[in-house]
């Protein structure tokens, strides 16, 4: 039995979570989401708790039972709370700001880049620190690191984009002779 699978996923007040055709729909206080579960994975709604359950011990079965459980947990999770990630611009004149739906960066190349982000996704900048918020955990995660792709840090002067916990293991320039 996985460990995950079969732990229930507890509905806060405020959260309304409705299953139907497969499709798992949560309305909270930061928005709605909805997620569509195998055919082959049961979830039901008892007693203000989220029970997904399976029907065999085959492989697949076993896989995604505690997918589908975390899914769920997050699905909840991000209709209440919300998710957020935030990333550092380290530079000499590297900066970001919002304009409208995009998000301008100047990021040391020859022209700025207008990146448009997705809707259901809100980006604030101050100084140097970029956040991404968001109801779905899959699409901030997505946004951010496609953030961080325009100019990943470099490990010698520490240049770049990086997410603002992360550890940037910075390496010796060249000694002279």
């Amino acid at each position: 039995m996985s460990r995950i699978g079969k732990i229930p996923v507890p509905i806060p007040s405020g959260v309304t979570l409705t299953i139907k055709d497969r499709k798992v729909e949560a309305k909270g206080p930061k928005g709605a989401e909805s997620f569509r579960h195998h055919e082959q994975i049961n979830v039901e709604l008892k007693d203000n708790e989220v029970h997904v359950t399976r029907p065999g011990e085959e492989r697949l079965h076993r896989a995604l039972h505690g997918l589908t459980r975390t899914l769920v947990a997050n699905l909840v999770e991000g209709v209440t709370k919300g998710y957020m990630k935030q990333l550092e611009i380290n530079g000499v004149g590297y900066r970001a700001n919002v304009e409208g739906p995009k998000l301008v960066l100047n990021l040391g190349y020859a022209s700025p880049i207008d990146y448009v982000y997705p809707k259901g996704i809100q980006i604030s900048v101050d100084n140097n620190l970029v956040k991404v918020e968001g109801t779905n955990k899959k699409t901030v995660g997505e946004v951010a690191a496609k953030i961080r792709s325009f100019r990943k840090p470099e490990p010698y002067n520490g240049k770049g984009v990086k997410y603002l916990e992360e550890v940037i293991v910075r390496k010796a320039g060249k000694a002279t002779a």
